[in-house]
């Protein structure tokens, strides 16, 4: 079977039955269920929801997304194979680690296929919440022009690229675009501070102004979990994003819970721990990608300068990348995934087909 075959590719299509306008994003796309069919499946799989909770189909695929634009690879591959499962299967385990240590749910409910979630619907906190524990990427470019203020947050002088921090830094950005709040610029995933977020807290969607404590718990007691579960297969876990949203439990009181993804080679930065103690970074996350794609052309510029947008865009509309490094990134996913979890990565060999025929015979979800 031609590899390219177990690439989801096109995940915006399915005959999923829906009385909305598929959403969907640079990698996942999501489907929101009729009132009557998450109503059915909340009774028949007797999820812990509020009965009347809106529910989802949530499709992840195996697109590769860098610089805000899509690649694809020779021999037709408009994904990356095995990458969608690889990204399914760690958010899975992270989720389930961070409910056997008592912290909280996640927004899903159900596993039918590995690239599938069953999603219940979130009212989201408007900040992606980053945490970071080594100082690299774009936090070491700023250190190094002289920037000392992230986010509200001073750092000493002295640090070096790479290095660890004295404590984990939580640094937020805006979700979305945000008007009208003083001192938070109009602007999607602009950083803000905690005083922001004090000063702002209902626009930024949280409920009470103490839910920014709780949030920021629920952020270092999650990084600490898979911080040192990584280590103990000799993975740095350097820096990710966390996204947290609101639900109703079965009484209809409203909780906080971890949303999106999470300590995914796609949403965080995670090195190889042999190779640093030598003094050599090597990324097993997506950056390594953005590093071969600044090495791949010739002006690796446009694939910075935000002003180039449109021409970059045209750029990776008319590149076909080499099979190796599609590859590469395969190879590096599907490892860490292996490792994270300690079993072999489930792949899906016809998905578009598996993922209709589950949907259809154990949900009725589909038309």
């Amino acid at each position: 079977m031609p590899i390219a075959d177990a690439v989801l590719a096109v995940n915006n299509d399915l005959p999923i039955r829906t009385h909305k306008p598929v959403h969907s994003g640079k990698v996942r796309s999501v489907y929101w269920l009729t009132a009557a069919d998450s109503a059915r499946l909340i009774q028949e799989k007797n999820y812990p929801v509020a009965p009347d909770t809106p529910l989802a189909i949530m499709v992840i695929s195996d697109r590769i997304s860098a610089f805000e634009c899509l690649w694809k690879g020779e021999g037709g591959l408009d994904g990356i194979p095995g990458k969608g499962a690889a990204l399914n299967a760690i958010s899975n385990h992270w989720f389930q680690c961070f409910r056997e240590a008592g912290l909280a749910d996640s927004h899903i409910l159900d596993i039918p296929h590995p690239l599938v979630w069953i999603v219940q619907k979130a009212n989201p906190v408007m900040i992606e919440a980053i945490g970071r524990q080594y100082i690299t990427g774009s936090m070491w470019r700023a250190y190094a022009k002289g920037e000392r203020a992230f986010c509200g947050i001073t750092l000493p002088e002295g640090l070096e690229r790479d290095q660890k921090l004295p404590e984990l830094l939580i640094t937020p950005s805006t979700k979305g675009v945000l008007k009208g709040l003083e001192g938070v610029p109009e602007a999607d995933d602009v950083n803000v501070s905690r005083a922001d977020l004090e000063r702002h807290h209902q626009a930024f969607g949280f409920r009470r102004p103490e839910d920014i404590d709780a949030y920021e718990t629920l952020l270092r007691q999650g990084f600490k979990v898979i911080s040192d579960a990584l280590a103990n297969v000799d993975q740095i876990f350097v820096d990710t994003k966390f996204e947290f949203g609101y639900v109703r439990d079965t009484e209809g009181q409203e909780k906080l819970i971890y949303m999106d993804e999470v300590g995914t080679p796609d949403s965080s930065r995670i090195w190889d721990g042999a190779h640093y103690r030598t003094g050599e970074v090597v990324e097993q996350s997506k950056e390594a990608f953005r590093q071969e794609l600044l090495h791949y052309f010739d002006d690796p510029d446009v694939l910075l300068d935000k002003s180039r947008m449109e021409e970059r865009t045209t750029l990776a509309e008319n590149t076909v990348l080499p099979r190796d490094i599609m590859q590469r990134v395969s190879d590096t996913y599907i490892a860490l995934a292996e490792k994270i979890t300690g079993r072999p990565l489930p792949r899906p060999e016809h998905p578009r087909a598996e993922i209709i025929g589950t949907l259809q015979e154990q949900y009725d979800l589909i038309d």
